[in-house]
């Protein structure tokens, strides 16, 4: 089952430009996904089942209680789905600059069993090469993805006023055998709140 929903990502776009000399010395771009895995990594924590994966029966589960994210990565020889490790352990930074590392070495096909082995949930961007919508289908034996659309300008209300924001498309595909909807749709309230509301995430400590 897929639920939709978008995320109001005009913060973002402000911390994005604020921030963008100290991510430059870095060596790093930060990017809305750097932002969606971290905001997905402390929803996970909230809603562990969605973390979880099926045994092969199909008649069992195991909830992991390590957060490894996947991100596809779209390459000239097919899509892969590398992941990184201990996503909860690591600031946007970091993250945004192992994402830059996956996709190089997804590039050069460098990439290890390791890098690909171990996810816990994945997230596929799809809003990279300018698609809006779309239904993912979940990376097995996981048993949820995350869908992120192309950011786009939109008018929105506010207040009773008609403003210009930014907004972030979001697909959540989901195993029905395991996660209910009601459940799907209230991880993904709480992923576009820490989205909108960036301070959440220092307040869970995340």
């Amino acid at each position: 089952v897929t639920t939709m929903d978008d995320a109001d990502v005009t913060v973002i776009r402000r911390i994005r430009e604020k921030e963008r000399a100290v991510a430059e010395e870095r060596g790093v771009r930060l990017t809305y996904l750097a932002f969606v895995i971290k905001a997905c990594t402390a929803a996970l924590q909230r809603f562990p089942r969605l973390n979880a994966s099926l045994e092969e029966s199909g008649d069992e589960f195991v909830v992991r209680h390590y957060y490894n994210i996947g991100v596809a990565i779209d390459t000239p020889s097919g899509l892969v789905v590398p992941n990184i490790k201990a996503a909860d352990s690591k600031s946007i930074f970091q993250i945004a600059e192992e994402v830059v590392t996956l996709a190089r070495k997804a590039e050069e096909r460098s990439l290890d069993l390791a890098d690909l082995h171990g996810g816990t949930f994945t997230i596929t961007n799809y809003g990279a090469i300018g698609s809006t919508y779309a239904t993912p289908i979940v990376n097995y034996p996981e048993v949820a993805i995350l869908g992120t659309g192309r950011v786009r300008e939109v008018p929105v209300v506010r207040d009773g006023q008609v403003v210009s924001r930014l907004m972030l498309p979001l697909a959540l595909t989901f195993d029905h055998q395991l996660i209910d909807g009601a459940e799907a749709a209230r991880f993904l309230n709480v992923v576009i709140g820490y989205l909108e509301d960036h301070d959440l995430l220092l307040l869970e400590g995340a």
